[in-house]
């Protein structure tokens, strides 16, 4: 369609020039020019919408419960993210399905920044792997930037009296199936992990899936499971207590705050790493200027002293990463807790 100004300019000079061929010349030529300023103002805006994201509140998913590590990490980032773009960044905690209730909603949102996901090893990471998600973790998100990282830590009860995780691994290799462990559900990672273990150690434990982290801890403090594979966020207190044993760390190094434990590699498991992590996803196709303005502002945030004091007194570590490199070690992930599935067979029941 022509615009209103350029044919009323067409009218004029066909009233003046009544060769047909000139003026089918002069209608093309308009009908060009319109369509090219019309490209041009779709330009225009869009990169005017970009340049001034964000002009509203920007809605934070978190896909677990208030009160927890995850949600703790989401809350110190994103008030101190708020300040810098300028923008309120709301939080709203959407628990179930492993997360996956979250991420579906994510998935389907506007690509416009204005609506994000605090995406964790769960949801893109160890659901991909054992359950039928409606989701995909790669094509259905814009990573934006890595948040925190945090190790997995083995831990026993008072019941059980072994020292060293070789000495946990004699005792269930001596009686296969007497020592069982708690996770936060099936198909968790605290779940998974363990599988992971006894896979590489070819023992067989007895798992007892919980509703959450919580529970599925209470119960190795009250001696009903001898074991656990949590995150040292949820497990730490529970160490320095001493009603928690802390066997082995399952990160590439060993944690600062636990220095005298030993890594599972180190206790004869090369390359065992499994780290609780937590991450900032976008809706796929969310634009490229949007995404670096978000990573800017996580990756500020995360260089503060104060924000890495906080995470370090939680037992994490500030991860600052590139949409890309985020994106890169997203997909690390998925192929490895996929591989592990396949390797052990697991079927989990949904």
């Amino acid at each position: 369609m022509v615009a209103p100004w350029v044919e009323n300019q067409l009218k004029k000079a066909m009233a003046q020039n009544s060769n047909l061929h000139v003026a089918h010349r002069i209608r093309c030529a308009a009908k060009y020019l319109a369509i090219a300023l019309a490209s041009f103002a779709v330009f225009c805006g869009s990169s005017q919408s970009e340049t001034l994201f964000p002009s509203r509140v920007i809605r934070l998913i978190v896909p677990v419960a208030p009160g927890g590590g995850a949600d703790a990490v989401a809350r110190m980032l994103s008030e101190k993210m708020s300040l810098s773009l300028g923008a309120p960044i709301i939080i709203e905690n959407k628990a179930g399905a492993s997360g996956s209730i979250a991420a579906m909603e994510v998935a389907r949102a506007a690509p416009d920044g204005y609506t994000l996901m605090q995406c964790y090893v769960a949801t893109h990471s160890t659901n991909p792997a054992v359950l039928k998600i409606k989701y995909d973790p790669i094509a259905d998100f814009t990573p934006v930037g890595m948040m925190a990282q945090t190790a997995n830590v083995l831990v026993v009860g008072e019941r059980v009296k072994a020292k060293s995780l070789q000495e946990f691994l004699a005792m269930a290799r001596s009686k296969p199936g007497a020592l069982s462990f708690s996770s936060a559900g099936s198909g968790s990672a605290t779940h998974l992990i363990m599988e992971y273990l006894e896979n590489q150690a070819k023992v067989d434990l007895v798992h007892v899936p919980y509703k959450g982290a919580a529970p599925a801890i209470q119960d190795l403090l009250g001696a009903q499971v001898d074991a656990m594979f949590p995150s040292l966020t949820t497990a730490l207190p529970h160490i320095k207590s001493g009603r928690l044993r802390a066997l082995a760390v399952a990160s590439a190094r060993r944690d600062p705050l636990l220095p005298e434990v030993p890594t599972v590699a180190e206790q004869g498991f090369a390359g065992f790493s499994a780290i609780q992590w937590w991450g900032l996803c976008a809706p796929a196709k969310t634009p490229e200027a949007v995404v670096a303005r978000l990573n800017k502002a996580l990756n500020d945030a995360l260089s503060l002293p104060e924000i890495k004091l906080r995470l370090h007194d939680m037992a994490a570590e500030a991860m600052p990463l590139s949409p890309a490199q985020f994106e890169s070690f997203l997909r690390v992930e998925v192929a490895k807790w996929t591989q592990l599935v396949r390797d052990t067979n697991l079927q989990i029941e949904q």
